[in-house]
């Protein structure tokens, strides 16, 4: 059984590595170098989260945990990565739209292997719904 699991990755790698060839770009290149009034701006958006937050905790710290890796995958990566149904939640949580806040592709967005079967599906959204099924959408390189 694991010779079948290492042989269908293999072949998922395979292919994820001719949609996707510049997804393994430098480590010295994945993170977003923000400016100070983004640093600031989720730093506030943190600490008024945090001082006005009462529900379960352990949504609070995904959330947030959202919040910090936003600029560095981009809005389209955390939609491939969650359901809408959770990214609302997470967006009530931390009072933003993080479309407003995230850009759209950040510079390890790349390294999505979902984000990029997504790109070549006929329609982003169909991805998203999960009418158009990607294995291994979540993970990343």
């Amino acid at each position: 059984m694991n010779e079948n699991k290492s042989k269908s990755s293999g072949i998922i790698e395979a292919v994820v590595d001719k949609i996707a060839p510049n997804r393994h770009a430098p480590i010295d290149e994945r993170l977003a170098q923000l400016t100070s009034e983004q640093k600031q701006q989720l730093q506030s958006i943190e600490d008024n989260t945090i001082k006005n937050f009462s529900g379960m905790l352990d949504e609070l710290e995904s959330a947030l945990g959202m919040l910090r890796i936003g600029h560095h995958f981009g809005w389209r990566t955390l939609y491939i990565v969650h359901s809408k149904r959770t990214i609302r939640k997470y967006e009530e949580i931390l009072n933003i739209k993080i479309r407003d806040v995230f850009p759209e592709e950040g510079p390890s967005s790349n390294r999505s292997i979902g984000l990029a079967l997504a790109k070549r599906a006929s329609n982003f959204w169909k991805v998203v719904s999960g009418e158009i099924k990607i294995t291994n959408r979540r993970e990343i390189e």
